[in-house]
């Protein structure tokens, strides 16, 4: 019974059947493995990358109140924001929902992920709206001597 199967596939009909069922196996692959990466949370993969423990921004003053700037914490996106009051507040600026750049929204005083209109707390990071499961990761941001440090926050 084996010898039949052999002799089978050595036929043309065999042959073309293989080559089709390894031409599908092989799209199938190359269709559902990108599907599958983008489904897979992206904010698992924001973590790979250069760790720094602090990173000096400069004057604390060139930072207006009521605004916010992103900037590199050693090789993920970070973003702080300055509230009205003058107080300091700082996050790791990747959404918690796949790993998009999120960004302060002046205009409503939150932040923002462009990517599937998540919104966040501007003071604490916490999740007010849209698809991210979790809250931003805080940093800590504090003036010395005028200057702004942002450091990884104390756990």
């Amino acid at each position: 019974m084996a010898v039949d199967r052999i002799k089978a596939f050595f036929t043309r009909r065999g042959f073309g059947q293989a080559l089709i069922g390894i031409a599908t196996t092989g799209y199938l692959g190359a269709v559902l493995y990108p599907v599958l990466r983008f489904l897979a949370s992206g904010a698992r993969f924001a973590g790979e990358g250069t760790e720094v423990n602090e990173v000096l921004l400069g004057d604390a003053d060139a930072i207006s109140a009521g605004s916010g700037k992103n900037f590199a914490f050693g090789s993920r996106p970070a973003l702080v924001v300055r509230a009205k009051d003058g107080s300091f507040s700082a996050f790791l600026a990747t959404c918690t929902h796949l790993g998009c750049t999120v960004a302060y929204d002046a205009a409503k005083g939150a932040v923002r992920c462009p990517c599937h209109g998540g919104v966040f707390d501007a003071a604490t990071g916490k999740n007010l709206g849209g698809p991210p499961p979790k809250p931003l990761r805080r940093l800590e941001a504090v003036v010395e001597g005028g200057k702004l440090v942002v450091r990884r926050a104390k756990t």
